[in-house]
């Protein structure tokens, strides 16, 4: 298995954007190191605003920064640039719905392993996709943490993108297509269920698929990168084949992906949607394996949550099977 971090990808990527233009720049709060953007400073010190420890002020230094027409990138930890400075990013980013794009980085369980919940974030999604006009993406691996930085800096309008702490498995290819608003089938094994994931994560999401094959249980799996706007016509279609899905993140199961799936499944299609998450928690420090499977959220709950799931979607299809035979007696 290769690694790449997605911290260096979003660094190559804001070489790439301020090679193209001058209007982009990066917003930091003492935050360079972690960030991966010590080259960029060097080549484009003078596209580097340095707020020191203090998020909110750094958020709110990106909005007239933005105001003028400039694109800044305020970049951080997760928690801080989203929940630290919430208010402002509310208030002052995307009320007045200016161009400032948010990085977070350790996102989820393990980005914080060796800090703890000071520093393990998994609040961060929940919080950005309830605030308008906010675009939040969680991409799967440093290809896609490119591509998305990308996408993000075309657009216009306040975004989040997360990342991760710096070592996530490669699960797609450079050339892999990627567009902001549209998930993606990485795997499509079968109908049998659909396991929904987003985030570095995934490698785990498709491992397991390919061991729910080996025992005869046919998965999709689905890659939602962007969690907002929702690419609801994919859902819709996955979930309407399947009728039994299970969403997999590295976030508390209330307010990230789970939540967002459930709202697509119960307008729309009413399929049973099983959560594989953090279950509204404060977590330990720890090794990322080992929190993982402390909190249920590794290959094997994968596929234990998908055996009971298979289970109870037969015992359905033989009640409906059951009742449309005693209606047509």
């Amino acid at each position: 298995m290769s690694y790449m971090g997605t911290r260096e990808a979003f660094a190559a990527a804001m070489m790439t954007l301020a090679a193209e233009d001058k209007k982009y720049l990066v917003v930091l709060a003492d935050t360079k190191n972690g960030l991966r953007l010590n080259h960029f400073g060097s080549v484009y010190p003078e596209r580097i605003v340095e707020a020191g420890v203090a998020e909110q002020n750094a958020v709110n230094m990106a909005a007239g920064i933005a105001a003028e027409g400039l694109v800044p990138f305020v970049a951080s930890y997760a928690g801080f640039v989203i929940m630290r400075a919430c208010e402002q990013v509310r208030t002052f980013v995307a009320y007045s719905n200016l161009n400032v794009k948010l990085v977070g980085c350790n996102g989820g369980l393990v980005g914080g392993e060796r800090e703890g919940p000071t520093h393990q974030f998994y609040e961060d999604i929940a919080i950005a996709r309830a605030i308008p006009n906010m675009v939040v993406v969680s991409p799967c691996d440093a290809h896609q943490a490119y591509q998305a930085t990308l996408a993000l800096g075309k657009i216009n309008g306040p975004a989040y993108l997360r990342l991760g702490s710096g070592r996530e498995p490669v699960v797609t290819g450079p050339e892999d297509e990627f567009e902001l608003g549209k998930a993606r089938v990485l795997v499509d094994y079968g109908d049998d269920i659909a396991i929904f994931a987003c985030g570095y994560i995934m490698e785990r999401a498709l491992r397991a698929a390919r061991e729910l094959h080996e025992m005869g249980v046919e998965a999709t799996v689905v890659d939602v990168h962007t969690i907002k706007p929702l690419d609801t016509e994919t859902i819709v279609t996955v979930l309407s084949k399947t009728k039994a899905a299970i969403t997999y993140e590295d976030h508390n199961i209330i307010g990230g992906l789970f939540s967002a799936v459930s709202e697509v499944s119960a307008r729309y299609v009413g399929a049973r949607v099983i959560p594989i998450g953090i279950r509204d928690v404060f977590a330990e420090s720890g090794k990322p394996d080992d929190l993982l499977a402390k909190y249920k959220m590794d290959v094997p709950d994968i596929i234990s949550e998908a055996v009971s799931l298979m289970k109870w979607k037969k015992s359905y299809e033989r009640e409906q099977q059951t009742h449309i035979e005693n209606d047509c007696l």
